[in-house]
């Protein structure tokens, strides 16, 4: 009875449109396999390396500038080499992603408990001067590159708080940095899917027995747009690991002293035409292919939910 049970769901499961539309397409299958391991060895770490590149003390700079394993001089103690403090690349690159990922997930988290309420907002109230001053905000704030807003917001904290302060809380800032930048497209979507349903009866027959403007907008019109927008999102978390490398790689990011990938390309870059290759190859690799699999699963999922695209 258990196994017929077992048997039938699994069929149920392997039929339904969004299954069935997984397992058929190969490249979002090797995708997610990609992303799933990135992820599970960049947050089991200290279980898979006995290195703690982060940790001054366990540093030795006599194995400094290790080749890879395969090169003359290297070290199958250090598969992918060390850097100019002996740090393990390896290491590195599995704490790197990690703060990486830290920060790309709960950016595009900030940003999207920003911009999913004022869309909500927006779009309830399309034609009031609630819906001009959010939508007009969000105009002005998307001629702006994100970057530039990250930058802004990171000198303000920086000429406000002490060098040590700024470090101990660099991770929170950039969190802050990137999501405060980022909401507009959220609202934006949002606010063209509340523009919809406000016009179902549904919502006229809620109005007509008096039901509180704001649980309108929470019981009905946001389960019903939630799904577009947080679809996006997950491309979104791609865009916010690019935009922390970038600001990591110009030195505006997390500190030295706990590097994500963008700190480690940074490093390395300087190492890159003395031969140390291996220093920002390997890092700058890792985030291409994290990005490239987040990415595509995204745009898996968009065309997947997107009636119009199927």
């Amino acid at each position: 009875m258990q196994t017929a049970r077992l048997s039938k769901w699994w069929a149920d499961f392997y039929d339904h449109d969004v299954t069935w539309s997984f397992f058929h397409s190969p490249v979002t299958v090797l995708a997610t396999i990609i992303a799933i391991v990135m992820i599970g060895a960049a947050f089991g770490a200290p279980y898979l390396t006995d290195y703690r590149p982060f940790e001054p003390g366990t540093l030795s700079l006599m194995d400094a500038f290790l080749p890879p394993a395969w090169e003359e001089g290297g070290s199958m103690a250090h598969v992918l080499g060390t850097d100019g403090q002996g740090r393990d690349i390896f290491a590195a690159i599995l704490y790197g992603t990690r703060i990486s990922l830290i920060v790309g997930i709960f950016s595009v988290a900030l940003s999207v408990a920003i911009g999913i309420p004022l869309g909500i907002i927006a779009g309830y109230a399309t034609g009031s001067w609630i819906d001009t001053l959010i939508m007009r905000t969000a105009d002005i704030q998307l001629t702006i590159p994100p970057i530039l807003i990250a930058l802004m917001i990171d000198g303000v904290v920086r000429t406000s708080l002490s060098g040590q302060m700024h470090e101990e809380l660099a991770i929170p800032v950039l969190i802050v940095s990137i999501g405060v930048a980022s909401w507009p497209q959220y609202a934006r979507i949002t606010r063209s899917g509340a523009m919809v349903e406000r016009r179902k009866d549904y919502i006229a027959a809620a109005k007509l027995i008096q039901t509180p403007a704001w649980l309108i907008m929470l019981r009905h019109i946001l389960p019903n747009v939630i799904g577009p927008t947080l679809i996006v999102a997950t491309i979104g978390v791609a865009v916010a690991i690019i935009i922390e490398a970038t600001l990591s790689f110009l030195g505006v990011g997390v500190p030295p002293t706990n590097p994500s990938l963008g700190t480690l390309i940074r490093i390395g870059n300087n190492f890159l035409f003395s031969g140390e290759w291996w220093i920002t190859l390997f890092p700058a690799a890792t985030l291409v292919v994290l990005v490239l699999a987040v990415n595509l699963i995204g745009d898996w999922l968009r065309d997947t939910f997107n009636p119009k695209l199927r």
